[in-house]
């Protein structure tokens, strides 16, 4: 199981330009479709007066969910590009977006290809990119009695506690890499009155 990836940290910008048309690339780091939408809406009502609006996006480490679009260019000319630089870079949870102001002069389907790669390459060189894993979070339910027991396997496990409640029924949740997880809950499984419950991967 693949539970570690390249993403970038934050938004990043580059810009290629080539007999007169200006191409502008921006990337995002994205968890969802929905967030992909909203970039790509939020890019077409800014610059509302561009020719294309062309992009490509990559999600989750299994190399499955991706998309690119060509935006009204020639077929293969603009997403594939920028979606083989995503790849060559093995970058995921990303997203870029590369704005074309047309220029007056054709550049050719082997033109628009290197423009549509160049603006992307210098949108990826001025990211910072970073290595996560991906984490699976987890909530747990136990009486107060267990509390020993249970923070006992969260101390010896290095667990990142999101959320902790202590009374007279206990509650903490934690996040996790995806690897360790079946080793950490059946340590707490094992614990009396203790209930573990899957919340969300991210």
């Amino acid at each position: 199981m693949v539970d570690n990836y390249k993403t970038i940290t934050k938004a990043s910008e580059g810009i290629y330009k080539e007999k007169g048309s200006k191409f502008i690339a921006y990337a995002y780091p994205v968890y969802s479709e929905e967030e992909i939408k909203e970039y790509v809406k939020a890019l077409r009502d800014e610059y509302y007066d561009a020719r294309h609006h062309c992009f490509a996006w990559q999600l989750g480490t299994d190399g499955l969910r991706y998309r690119a679009n060509d935006d009204g260019e020639p077929s293969g000319t603009a997403g594939k590009p920028i979606l083989g630089q995503l790849k060559s870079h093995e970058l995921t949870n990303i997203l870029v977006v590369v704005v074309r102001y047309f220029g007056g002069t054709k550049l050719g389907v082997p033109g628009l290809i290197h423009a549509y790669k160049e603006a992307t390459i210098d949108a990826i060189a001025n990211a910072t990119i970073v290595e996560k894993t991906v984490n699976d979070f987890y909530g747990v339910k136990f009486d107060y009695l267990a509390m020993n027991h249970v923070m006992k396997i969260v101390k010896e496990e290095g667990l990142a506690l999101t959320t902790q409640q202590f009374d007279l029924s206990c509650y903490i949740e934690f996040s996790l890499r995806q690897s360790e997880v079946d080793k950490v809950v059946n340590r707490l499984s094992k614990v009396e009155s203790a209930k573990c419950e899957y919340i969300k991967t991210q």
